[in-house]
């Protein structure tokens, strides 16, 4: 259910569940960290998806028996925020939940025109996990992060765009294509001299 494609030095990670809106299993989080770990001599990592969700945040099943606070999320995104290499989001739908943890520890975030992005912690009565509302306040500001986090708005591509969310919309058809141009550069370049120009736009690496 997911599926890690290495084409040299660019690795395209896939959430492949699309009858389940790519929602995610404990075995999938620890398949995403175990490649987020592994994933060290990546130039350019892509993180995707397959129909027409990105990912629904956990699994029902899976959240109900303890994954929805499972230390998993916060692993998995410190280990794709800690990547020497750029890493892209290419969102294939909507978003939701637990999956934001990873997308927003990315370092681009491009989004087909149809999808939403929510994060319902208030309503479900959970925490987000623990770098998520820092990073997306980075990206969006205090209050629009209130406004996802606390008030439980779900925000279209479009206005995404326009708060900072994301970064670009794209055609569905259009999104990988994007997505491995945005890589271009890094690839091209020394590893090294990828790795400085990323901690000096953020050296803490949050």
């Amino acid at each position: 259910m997911i599926r890690c494609d290495r084409d040299g030095d660019l690795w395209t990670v896939t959430i492949n569940r699309p009858d389940k809106a790519g929602a995610l299993t404990r075995d999938m989080l620890v398949t995403l960290t175990q490649i987020a770990q592994d994933a060290q001599t990546a130039k350019a990592l892509i993180l995707t998806g397959t129909g027409s969700v990105f990912s629904a945040g956990a699994d029902l099943d899976a959240a109900k028996a303890g994954l929805a606070v499972d230390p998993l999320w916060e692993q998995l995104s410190s280990a794709i925020a800690a990547l020497p290499g750029l890493t892209v989001a290419a969102l294939n739908g909507t978003m939701a939940g637990g999956a934001f943890g990873m997308v927003l520890a990315c370092d681009l975030r491009i989004s087909v025109p149809t999808a939403k992005f929510f994060y319902p912690v208030m309503k479900l009565g959970f925490l987000p996990q623990p770098s998520d509302p820092g990073r997306m306040a980075a990206l969006v500001g205090p209050a629009r992060t209130k406004m996802i986090l606390m008030a439980g708005q779900k925000v279209l591509a479009d206005e995404a765009l326009q708060w900072g969310l994301i970064d670009r919309i794209v055609d569905a058809p259009d999104l990988l294509g994007l997505a491995r141009t945005l890589g271009q550069d890094s690839l091209a370049a020394n590893a090294a001299h990828i790795t400085n120009i990323k901690q000096m736009i953020a050296p803490d690496n949050a």
